[in-house]
This record gives structure tokens, C-alpha cells and sequence, in this order.
């Protein structure tokens, strides 16, 4: 009877941690993704409901369980730690995956800033040739002055919007498939569309910010085995 107690104390404490601790649930969504083939958004709300000594049984916000099983199964619970570092790491190299998750968004800072704000007025301006032609608002306030100027971005607008467009497309794609999936960004998701949307605008300087996430949670991950 008391052996039956302390396991029964040593797992609810696994499923504490496991839904408290954010590296924890970086996990279980992993989990989900690579051994239930679940997709990164329906994983996105990954929650332990139970764990045996040869499974876990994981829910992601509906009444459905999904279980992932600890094969062979653990002799103790001691071995917790381990084996389920050992499926993470599974679950990363099968899907392609960084044990690093970002889970933030950060907006455009000093000259950043600058370039999103322009980038933004170019893609506004450039959308149509008829803002650089009379009667358009940019042409009767600004560029009546500068015809020669207006003319020669009228000239030159279909080519420079198909180029801009093409360009920040690739960047896009780069985006979701090198950055966002790889560091566990869940598709569709609010945050998969901050980042997207930056990048659609500023392109580069949005993958430098990103970038500098990835950076200082590889830092703190180091930190903390010290």
C-alpha cells in the first residue's frame, strides 16, 4: 500500500511538471507531431492527462487522448527524466526539428523600424501605376513637383512590383519552412502570422530578429544545464 502511494505521488508530480515547465510542453507537442503525426497546430495546446510506466496519454484541449508509448516500457519512475528526454530527442530528429521553440514575436526596433515603415510605403505606392499619375492623392500632394520623377516610377512600377513581390515571397517561404516549423512555430497560428506577415513587409531584417530569439534561448538553454 505505501509503495502504491509513493508511485501514485511520484507521477503526479511528472504530470505537474510536464504541464508547468516550458520546455516540458515543448515536448508533448513534439510528441504529438512526430509519433501521432498530429500537425503542429492541433499539437499547438498539448496537455499530459496521465502517464504509465509504458505510456503517456496526452490531450490537446478536446476530449480525445492520444497516446504515446515508452518503449520498453520503465522499470521505475525514476527513470522519467531520462526516457523522456530520450523520446524528445527522437521526436526532434525525426522531424527535422530544434529542441529550440520560439514562442515570441518581436516587433521592428531603431533603423528596423525605419526599413518596415519604408518598405511598407514602397509595397502602398508601388501597388498601382495610378499613384503616380494625376488625381491620385501621392501624385496632387507630392509628386506634381517632381514629375519627371513621377514619370519614371510610373514607367518603371509593373517590373518593380513583380520583382518586390516574387522576392518577399521566396522570403516567406524561407521563413515558414527554415525558421518557423523548424523551431516549432504552429502553423496558422497567431504568432506563425505576426512572423509572417513581418517578413512579407521588411523581409531580412525580420529574419535577424528572429534569428536573435533563437540565439538567446540557445543561451538560457546552456544556462541552465550549468
Amino acid at each position: 500500500m505505501e509503495q502504491a502511494s509513493q508511485d501514485e505521488a511520484a507521477k503526479q508530480r511528472i504530470v505537474k511538471h510536464m504541464n508547468a515547465d516550458h520546455q516540458a510542453k515543448d515536448s508533448l507537442v513534439r510528441y504529438l507531431e512526430h509519433f501521432c503525426h498530429l500537425t503542429s497546430f492541433r499539437a499547438r495546446n498539448a496537455k499530459l492527462e496521465d502517464v504509465t510506466l509504458d505510456s503517456l496519454s496526452i490531450t490537446t484541449g478536446g476530449s480525445k487522448s492520444h497516446l504515446v508509448p515508452i518503449q520498453p516500457a520503465m522499470s521505475s519512475w525514476t527513470e522519467a527524466r531520462t526516457r523522456f528526454a530520450a523520446l524528445d530527442g527522437e521526436a526532434v530528429q525525426g522531424l527535422g526539428k530544434s529542441d529550440i521553440t520560439i514562442k515570441e514575436y518581436t516587433r521592428p526596433r531603431g533603423f528596423s523600424a525605419v526599413v518596415f515603415v519604408a518598405a511598407s510605403i514602397n509595397f502602398v505606392a508601388f501597388s498601382t501605376r495610378s499613384n503616380f499619375q494625376p488625381g491620385s492623392l501621392l501624385y496632387d500632394g507630392l509628386l506634381k513637383y517632381a514629375k519627371g520623377f513621377a514619370g519614371f516610377c510610373s514607367m518603371i512600377q509593373p517590373a518593380l512590383i513583380t520583382f518586390m513581390v516574387v522576392v518577399h515571397a521566396v522570403e516567406v517561404v524561407h521563413m515558414a519552412r527554415g525558421r518557423l516549423t523548424k523551431h516549432s512555430v504552429p502553423t496558422s497560428s497567431k504568432l506563425w502570422w505576426k512572423w509572417m506577415l513581418d517578413i512579407a513587409i521588411e523581409g531580412v531584417f525580420g529574419y535577424m530578429r528572429f534569428d536573435g530569439l533563437v540565439k538567446k534561448e540557445e543561451e538560457k538553454k546552456a544556462n541552465a544545464k550549468h
